[in-house]
């Protein structure tokens, strides 16, 4: 069974979103990427769109308007300029 990625998304307000998931699907600039736990490191800037957060069958949507990410060994973390949760 594949591992937990460590996800955080922060706005300049506030962090929306930090735990453990199983993918993020996110809005590149030069195309839109999904990340799994042990994904190769990158760096990327953000367009607007959304962000897909997965985890145990659940879905979370959060609206961004660009932004940046940044995938380490740690996990991945989201730089919004901003961000807001989209309602189910």
């Amino acid at each position: 069974m594949a591992g937990k990625l460590h996800f955080s998304l922060v706005s300049p307000e506030r962090e929306l979103f930090s735990g453990d998931v199983d993918q993020v699907d996110a809005p590149g600039t030069e195309g839109d990427f999904g990340v799994l736990a042990d994904h190769a490191p990158f760096m990327t800037t953000l367009k607007v769109g959304q962000v897909k957060v997965y985890s145990g069958g659940a879905v979370k949507v959060f609206a961004i308007e660009g932004g940046f990410a940044d995938v380490t060994p740690d996990g991945l973390t989201i730089l919004a300029e901003q961000a807001s949760e989209v309602a189910a």
